[in-house]
């Protein structure tokens, strides 16, 4: 059975490369069948860095919950150079949030699922949307299309970058 993660990518140094550099080792524990739009967005807490450029994927992977938390995720971003800092919300090579799992609630450590993010923070619920607007929130009985539209944001927040695609439509 496969597995369908819906993943958050954020990145503020160098993030074209390890945007592109993140999707390129996923794909090494599984499939990458969708991608949103790739958001550039103003940093969110520690105000005094570059912007973020964001984006959602969903990784089709036969990898269990516990392997991507405790191995693959953190792997990758190591490999990509992630430092985990003092700072919770300063500059990253990159940044892997799992979103949710096959549509289930897990609490695992200090991580719950589906991720609160999603109905928190424009650049995760947005993206999310643009690539799964009508599936379900497995604990709120509403869409992701839903919870995206209630979303305000305002001309500088977030700004969809349309030249750059995370993967080629003929990689689908």
């Amino acid at each position: 059975m496969h597995n369908r993660v819906f993943l958050s990518l954020g990145s503020n140094i160098n993030p074209s490369k390890n945007l592109r550099s993140a999707v390129k080792l996923l794909n090494l524990i599984g499939k990458i069948t969708a991608a949103s739009s790739v958001w550039e967005t103003a940093p969110v807490g520690f105000s005094d860095q570059d912007n973020f450029l964001n984006a959602v994927v969903l990784l089709e992977t036969e990898r269990e919950f516990v392997q991507l938390v405790d191995d693959d995720i953190p792997g990758i971003e190591k490999e990509l150079g992630r430092v985990r800092g003092k700072k919770k919300d300063g500059p990253r090579s990159i940044d892997i949030d799992i979103l949710s799992f096959n549509d289930q609630v897990i609490d695992y450590g200090r991580r719950h699922l589906p991720n609160p993010e999603i109905v928190e923070r424009p650049f995760v619920g947005i993206p999310l949307a643009e690539i799964a607007p009508d599936e379900i929130h497995p604990e709120l009985g509403v869409s992701y299309g839903q919870i995206a539209a209630k979303f305000k944001i305002s001309n500088n927040e977030m700004v969809v970058l349309e030249d750059f695609q995370l993967i080629a439509e003929q990689n689908l």
